[in-house]
């Protein structure tokens, strides 16, 4: 079969047509964005339904394919970042503008227009996912693990040399990763050096509408509003872990070892929540316990989270969805099980795909992920370009505005808890919220403050995982359990370095989701404490969410967020008020205890 590329044709013509006159015109740039939305659309499902095959058939053929498609989508938009870039003098539209300004700035890992350079960043780009996707930890006695077991495992293990083995063994994947990382790290500065930028990470910081420094300065000033809270969180669970494991395992007077927060990454504590809280704070409920007793399956889980959206007002997934989805781990096959939503068409091919595992924790995230499948639907009728969220904040945020609904009078009303605790269990409710919430914000700055650094060329490679410790230590209070040196890639083990997934998204979510679930619970007339407030079954929140939804990123997303919310910056004031109660508590807990690190 003879393959014609139409890519090559859009961008020769576009080229030609630019080049023409002796300046650009306004005409030409309208007529190159009608071209290049076009070839986008196009591009973007070829590129999706392939990305989907690798994801979930991982084997040499897949991969090969995907860094193949990728190479050509790469090249397709490094070009029309370029020719974008040739319209930066000429007076537009605001809404063609914003359209330029997205094609220079959307790409996650800009190429320098040469094939032979995307190819290879797409060839490296598969490998990294592949050796993260396919990687596993076999113990010289016993059975090899997967990272979904590990986490299991990690979660519930108590012994701490049994977690330092769980730890260390599956770092043992990230080592093989640096130097693609490092060459990685090359093509993209270059290509993002070919489009104006000073490095990838200026450029991943120029698309929140300001400038790089200020949205640096912007997540800064938040963190520290956020600092103090967490410091007493901090200080609380250090206590009692060294209670449990003893001072030699974690010292009263240092950082906390990363391997007994209950997480991999030790990114979210909610898995030691019985160990740092006392009898008093039981939250009244466990959630796992429930779902096991209700005898839920993997798909029962996601049909109640698809019904709370439907409680909304809004229509329910497709029948392709539940048709096309991946809900749980196949027998047969190596899987990414790392869990994502996804549409292939940008229009009604919505998917998610994760390995189910019926806990509390996968309860919660399908909620999420179906929160990105609503908004990837709400804007499908909004050009190409205006096709996402207001910034990658707000998709995240969504699904875990939801989560934030799935309170006790939640579970009553689904059925799956009998009655509500009262408000004596409010403390053990959010303290079991804030060892994953309030837990994770240092964690989700810090991420892409070490890729930022690593762009910039202030860490090299020889500095790579020092740089990453020390990053840790700083924002989280968190050290490595065992020494470290540069031979281990101990950033490689988090998904979203390999995946190449930014990683600010998610420290914007971490605030944004409680100024949207404030709004929310304003919008339904909700008066009492904001941690017990749930949107369930309010249509009156699901038209003003969808009405947001649908602006899709066609406006800046300080409009979005007014139209949603009344206010126009990111502002990490709800919170605060959300957790005032367990911050005055831990604050008695502390008193007499040596906090900090």
């Amino acid at each position: 079969m003879k393959l014609v590329n139409p890519v090559a044709t859009v961008i020769f013509g576009c080229l030609f047509s630019a080049l023409t006159s002796a300046a650009p015109t306004a005409k030409e740039a309208t007529a190159f964005l009608a071209a290049a939305e076009q070839q986008l659309a196009e591009f973007s499902e070829e590129n999706s339904r392939a990305a989907w095959i690798a994801a979930n058939f991982i084997n040499f053929d897949s991969q090969y394919l995907l860094s193949k498609i990728e190479g050509r989508a790469s090249l397709l938009q490094a070009q029309l970042a370029k020719q974008a870039a040739q319209f930066d003098v000429v007076q537009l539209p605001a809404d063609e503008r914003r359209k330029l300004n997205f094609l220079k700035q959307g790409i996650t890992l800009p190429v320098p227009d040469d094939k032979k350079l995307a190819d290879e960043l797409a060839t490296i780009t598969s490998e990294l996912q592949a050796n993260y996707g396919t990687g596993k930890y076999c113990p010289e006695k016993g059975d090899c693990m997967s990272l979904v077991e590990m986490e299991v495992a990690m979660a519930k293990e108590r012994d701490p040399e049994r977690l330092l083995d769980l730890w260390r063994g599956w770092r043992k994947v990230a080592p093989p990763m640096k130097p693609n990382y490092r060459r990685e790290v090359e093509i993209a500065n270059a290509g993002a050096k070919d489009l104006g930028y000073d490095d990838v990470g200026a450029m991943w910081r120029s698309g929140y509408d300001a400038s790089p420094t200020e949205f640096a300065a912007s997540a800064d000033v938040q963190w520290q509003r956020v600092e103090p809270l967490y410091e007493a969180l901090h200080c609380h669970v250090r206590a009692k872990l060294s209670e449990f494991y003893g001072a030699d395992v974690v010292p009263l007077d240092e950082k906390i070892p990363a391997h007994v927060l209950g997480n991999m990454w030790a990114q979210q504590w909610g898995n030691i929540f019985d160990l740092v809280a006392p009898a008093a704070a039981d939250p009244g409920y466990d959630l796992d316990e429930l779902i096991e007793k209700k005898g839920m399956t993997e798909l029962d889980m996601v049909e109640t989270a698809e019904q709370f959206f439907v409680s909304l007002g809004l229509e329910p997934m497709p029948e392709t969805f539940w048709k096309r989805s991946l809900f749980t781990k196949p027998r047969d096959r190596e899987v990414v099980c790392h869990a994502s939503a996804w549409n292939l068409d940008n229009k009604d091919d919505l998917r998610i795909k994760m390995c189910i595992q019926k806990n509390a924790d996968d309860f919660i995230t399908i909620h999420h992920e179906l929160g990105h499948n609503y908004y990837q639907r709400a804007y499908k009728d909004q050009p190409p370009l205006f096709q996402g969220s207001a910034n990658d904040g707000f998709h995240e945020a969504l699904g875990d505005t939801v989560a934030l609904s799935i309170t006790p009078d939640y579970l009553v009303k689904i059925g799956l808890l009998d009655a509500a605790p009262g408000v004596d269990k409010d403390i053990g409710q959010l303290l079991s919220q804030a060892l994953d919430k309030v837990a994770f914000i240092p964690f989700g700055l810090l991420v892409d403050k070490w890729r930022w650094q690593v762009f910039s060329g202030e860490l090299g490679p020889d500095e790579y995982n020092s740089g990453w410790w020390k990053l840790r230590e700083q924002y989280q209070g968190i050290q490595a359990p065992v020494k470290r040196t540069e031979a281990n890639f101990d950033p490689g083990a988090k998904y979203h370095i390999p995946g190449n997934t930014p990683y600010m998204r998610y420290f914007l979510a971490h605030l944004q989701q409680f100024q949207f679930h404030k709004s929310l619970c304003e919008t339904v007339g909700y008066e009492g404490p904001l941690h017990r407030c749930t949107i369930y079954e309010n249509k009156a929140a699901g038209k003003r969410l969808q009405a947001m939804m649908e602006m899709g990123k066609s406006r800046p997303w300080p409009d979005a967020m007014h139209a949603l919310t009344g206010q126009r910056e990111l502002d990490a004031g709800a919170l605060l008020e959300y957790f005032a109660p367990l911050h005055a508590w831990l604050d008695k807990q502390n008193k007499g205890r040596q906090c900090g690190w």
